[in-house]
């Protein structure tokens, strides 16, 4: 329930549950799909998801992957074939990485600071740049935390005030605040940009929501369907609501809500169970609401 100015009680309202993708078969050209929370959690891949996505694609709409991860979307192929999701899932994977090495590949010869753990280094591979200590560098690309399974943004406020105070600015590799990974939460690289933006430092993010790793997304699947797609046609899959269905509102298509990924806990959706309706109109109170809500993304 909410609660208008003279203190009386109003209800919220959720937005609708669906059965499943097929309540809208034929409807759309193009998905545009989350990664991690959707189709997988970070250990494991969820079967009906994939098969999901499978279904759509016999029907004649293209899939492209759309992930925060930092990474190029070759590492990320790879990482999805480790964790058991067919490439007859999707047709292609844009990433906020992919993003990140258009920025860079506008600064010929940046120094540059990685923020970050060393598995995410693949992302420079062959730019012109070079990746120097932080009192040497220009920029700084922050890819994530060094070891996000037990810091907190809070573990680098000296390092965030020593590029404020040399007015280093910031690319944020993965705006993510937080994923899942099993069964918790763990910090991301949009945590870190987050709290440099606090301090006064200015930040360039280059996933969800952000219009650049649209653009990057509808090029290729223009290419891949081979003419100008319809955002009428287009549906945004995604865990997040800040970033999936904000960034689906934004840029002007549908989405779809899934409610068992890193919103789990407060919509007591764990382990794929239906959300609770009022703490799912509670989510969305004052946000664009998704044309539908699923538990786990199925057919």
């Amino acid at each position: 329930m909410g609660e208008t100015r003279n203190g009386t009680r109003t209800k919220l309202h959720a937005p609708p549950m669906v059965g499943g993708l097929s309540t809208f078969a034929g409807q759309y050209d193009l998905i545009l799909c989350d990664v991690w929370g959707v189709i997988h959690n970070g250990v494991a891949a969820f079967p009906s998801a994939c098969d999901a996505l499978e279904q759509v694609r016999a029907g004649g709409a293209s899939v492209v992957l759309v992930s925060n991860a930092p990474r190029p979307n070759r590492f990320i192929m790879g990482m999805l074939d480790g964790l058991g999701v067919p490439r007859t899932a999707y047709d292609a994977i844009v990433t906020s990485g992919d993003v990140t090495r258009d920025m860079l590949e506008a600064r010929p010869g940046a120094l540059v600071f990685h923020l970050g753990p060393p598995r995410d280094v693949g992302t420079f591979e062959g730019l012109d740049m070079t990746l120097v200590p932080l009192e040497e560098a220009d920029l700084v690309v922050c890819t994530g935390l060094l070891d996000d399974d037990v810091e907190t943004p809070d573990d680098y406020r000296d390092t965030l005030a020593a590029m404020k105070a040399r007015a280093l600015p910031l690319i944020c590799a993965n705006p993510d605040l937080v994923v899942e990974r099993g069964d918790k939460l763990i910090f991301c690289a949009g945590a870190i940009a987050l709290a440099y933006e606090e301090i006064g430092g200015k930040a360039f993010w280059c996933g969800k929501p952000y219009r650049p790793i649209y653009d990057t997304a509808f090029a290729r699947a223009e290419v891949i369907r081979g003419g100008v797609i319809e955002r009428a046609r287009v549906l945004g899959i995604g865990d997040a609501l800040r970033t999936d269905i904000t960034g689906a509102n934004e840029a002007g298509f549908d989405s779809l809500f899934i409610s068992g990924g890193i919103h789990a806990q407060e919509l007591k959706s764990i382990d794929g169970a239906v959300p609770d309706t009022e703490s799912l109109a509670e989510l969305f109170t004052g946000h664009a609401h998704p044309r539908g809500v699923m538990p786990r993304l199925a057919w």
